[in-house]
């Protein structure tokens, strides 16, 4: 197994560097490249992957949980805008009410399918969070940029993964799996005020204090020099690690992290992004945070381009031809089709976007690696039995068919969308 995973990913990772330029002129993302070079290699076509969503979830579930870490770390990092802003209120409210929405709809869904409470909610969590591993072509395109739709996704992507922990903790708690309190009390104050306050909390004050430390020493000591990468990582798990210790959401923390090393730099050097870095900018009073920054995202950007690439030939391994049933099918497309779209335009206040940019926000809800981590979460947590199964199909089929379809129409769609905003429209 071992050998089999060097020999692929070293492979794909030159394929990749080597044909980068031609691979984006295609009509489909990478993501759906590494499912279906997944999908050949697994044990479907070649058997040259061998792995089991029942035998190997607790591997599954650390793989798919550093990708999401890396990917919301690199997201924080995009977002400069103030948090005053008033930029901020639509994707918070598609963090929370939306999420809350597409999860009451696709409920609803599986219990109509004759699924109990428990694995439909447990479903509709998994699928509620939209991806910010897989979304970059709709992500903001600098940390400047003051696009609404692609704040708002960007933003999006990086608050529910965390925000849709609670719902899946809920759904443990009613297949008799977690601890959920009399009345919910537990659950409510536990998993969802302390989960959610402590982990941005825990996260903003690690991330400002590291990003603080680290601008002083360079300044006044001239230290710390050169190490972005040991940087990164060591805040990411850092963070993570603490708040695991602390019982609040890790997801919410790492984002967090990110957004505060934005912010202290947005308020050190507010005239200097964007502009050329001088070559002591490492030292440089004025440019100290933006280097730090900008060396830091480039190395978190190049870490979820691999994330990206392990995680989707996860999923294509796991695929099967017996996962796509009429019934797992008519869940991927209404949670892409009809709960997505219907949730945005019930909780998004039209006054958040114009029109067109409404439009691309209920179809750009992106399922990807928060979906695959939730179902292995789960899984690793002891939920299994016959309704699971249908629940881990369902979910792989509406990641492949997001993967497809999404991936297919980021690139055009925003180009479209980009050339109409240059004209005004």
């Amino acid at each position: 197994m071992a050998t089999g995973w060097y020999l692929i990913v070293g492979l794909l990772l030159i394929l990749i560097g080597l044909t980068d330029t031609w691979r984006r002129e295609l009509p489909v993302s990478a993501a759906a490249l590494y499912l279906i070079a997944g999908h050949l290699l697994g044990p479907e076509v070649a058997g040259f992957i061998d792995l089991s969503l029942d035998r190997d979830a607790a591997l599954l579930e650390h793989l798919t949980e550093s990708a999401v870490l890396i990917s919301l770390f690199a997201v924080g990092l995009k977002l400069r805008a103030p948090l005053r802003d008033r930029i901020w209120r639509a994707p918070v409210l598609m963090a929370t009410l939306t999420m809350l929405a597409t999860v009451a709809l696709l409920c609803a869904g599986g219990l109509a399918l004759g699924l109990a409470l428990g694995p439909a909610l447990l479903m509709a969590a998994a699928l509620a969070p939209t991806d910010p591993v897989l979304a970059s072509d709709v992500q903001v395109d600098h940390e400047r940029d003051r696009d609404r739709l692609r704040f708002s996704l960007t933003a999006e992507g990086g608050l529910n993964d965390g925000t849709a922990a609670p719902m899946v903790l809920l759904a443990l708690g009613l297949m008799g799996l977690h601890e959920l309190g009399p009345g919910l009390s537990r659950w409510a104050l536990v998993d969802v005020l302390w989960g959610a306050a402590g982990g941005l909390a825990l996260g903003w004050t690690l991330g400002f204090a590291v990003s603080r430390a680290v601008v002083w020493l360079r300044r006044e000591r001239e230290q710390a020099l050169g190490m972005e990468s040991f940087l990164t990582l060591g805040l990411i798990a850092l963070t993570y690690g603490l708040a695991l210790l602390i019982q609040v959401f890790g997801f919410l923390a790492v984002f967090a992290a990110g957004l505060a090393m934005r912010q202290v730099e947005r308020h050190d050097t507010p005239g200097h992004v964007g502009t050329q870095l001088r070559p002591d900018a490492q030292a440089h009073p004025e440019q100290a945070s933006a280097y730090m920054a900008k060396a830091v995202l480039d190395f978190t950007l190049d870490l979820e381009k691999l994330a990206e690439l392990v995680v989707m030939i996860v999923v294509g391994t796991l695929l099967t031809r017996e996962a796509f049933t009429a019934q797992t099918v008519v869940v991927a497309l209404a949670a892409l089709l009809i709960a997505r779209p219907l949730a945005v335009f019930l909780t998004v206040p039209g006054r958040a976007f114009n029109p067109s940019q409404r439009r691309l926000a209920a179809w750009f809800g992106i399922r990807g690696v928060g979906s695959m981590y939730y179902l292995a979460f789960a899984v690793s947590h002891g939920a299994r039995g016959v309704q699971m199964g249908w629940v881990a199909d369902a979910v792989l089929v509406t990641i492949t068919l997001s993967v497809l379809l999404h991936g297919s129409s980021a690139t055009p769609v925003m180009k479209f969308y980009r050339r109409a905003r240059r004209r005004g429209a």
